[in-house]
């Protein structure tokens, strides 16, 4: 095996964590809440109507995952976005971009022809 064989396991996990992850609404919110920039637990917490303890838990997947990251700023702890494990998401998806865009020109082509076949049938007094 080489180097890059045995990192695959490691690298296909962190991916499989950081999609579970993601599949939370509330995560995700709290990853756009943080592209904006640092932000406290309570500022996180404002927009959602649930505790600073279910606000806690949703941090600690993010920050677990390598998502986040927690910084020591006296008494306040401002939470920021790492962008690392999105890339792998968007470095997996985007192999899969061919196929979107091939279906996606397809259906283009399949509504231009029904755009053509309605006009044929209005005639062209219409």
């Amino acid at each position: 095996m080489d180097s890059k064989d045995e990192t695959m396991p490691t690298d296909e996990a962190q991916l499989s964590e950081t999609f579970a992850a993601l599949a939370n609404e509330t995560r995700r919110a709290i990853l756009a809440q943080l592209a904006d920039g640092p932000a406290t637990v309570n500022e996180l917490a404002e927009p959602f109507a649930m505790s600073l303890p279910a606000i806690s838990r949703h941090l600690k997947v993010l920050e677990r995952v390598g998502l986040i990251e927690r910084g020591q700023m006296a008494q306040y702890r401002p939470c920021n976005l790492k962008a690392g494990p999105l890339e792998a998401v968007a470095a997996w998806t985007e192999r899969y971009r061919p196929i979107w865009e091939e279906r996606f020109d397809r259906m283009d082509d399949y509504l231009q022809r029904l755009h053509d076949q309605a006009n044929e049938r209005e005639g062209p007094d219409q």
